[in-house]
């Protein structure tokens, strides 16, 4: 995966991609235009870090289904929408759907290129995020059924001695199953436990 990130302009005016490009270049940024969202449907690739500046009012798919098609297809980029209009209902399903900002043409530079830092501030921060979960799972793919019976115990806060009870077992052997999965989940507390189980939203079933 590109480790610097790219902005990802897509508007069906030439005129605009050229200044909008000139624009993230000369601010140090990495730019790729495209001139329809299906042009970006086809060449998007979801592990390139960055954001995407959208227009909103465009042939074929507008910047709202665009957006949806992303969120639809599992994608959730960092956006930030353009319009030559300011149509609030529009901003607001926007902002809904977890655009980062909606600005208005002509927009203004600084505006732009701050609303550009943050949405590629979000999406490390996504990314790490994932990579991070992903990491947990892999953790949590070596532990036994029963072991992971003990860790949704574990994590409500029960003692071993409740969680013996409620699995019916002796709670010699539920101190066993912590220590095994403490180890194999690499913690040294249930502190650090519960911190992964809510990173990566695990819940008692």
């Amino acid at each position: 995966m590109p480790t610097s990130p790219t902005v990802f302009v897509v508007d069906d005016d030439p005129a605009v991609l050229k200044s909008l490009s000139r624009l993230l270049r000369s601010a140090g940024l990495a730019v790729t235009t495209f001139s329809s969202p299906r042009e970006f449907l086809e060449r998007y690739d979801p592990e390139s870090p960055g954001c995407l500046v959208l227009d909103m009012a465009m042939p074929e798919l507008n910047g709202l289904e665009l957006q949806q098609a992303l969120v639809t297809s599992g994608h959730d980029p960092a956006i930030v929408f353009l319009t030559g209009r300011g149509d609030i209902p529009m901003s607001v399903q926007a902002m809904k759907s977890g655009a980062m900002d909606f600005l208005t043409k002509p927009v203004n530079d600084d505006c732009l290129l701050s609303a550009v830092r943050v949405a590629i501030e979000k999406d490390q921060l996504q990314r790490q995020l994932r990579a991070e979960v992903a990491e947990i799972q892999k953790l949590l793919a070596t532990l036994t059924p029963r072991e992971r019976e003990v860790l949704e115990h574990l994590i409500t806060g029960q003692l071993n001695k409740q969680i013996a009870g409620d699995l019916g077992t002796a709670e010699k052997t539920i101190k066993v199953h912590r220590a095994r999965v403490l180890e194999k989940m690499k913690v040294k507390s249930v502190a650090e436990l519960v911190h992964l189980a809510e990173r990566a939203a695990i819940r008692r079933k």
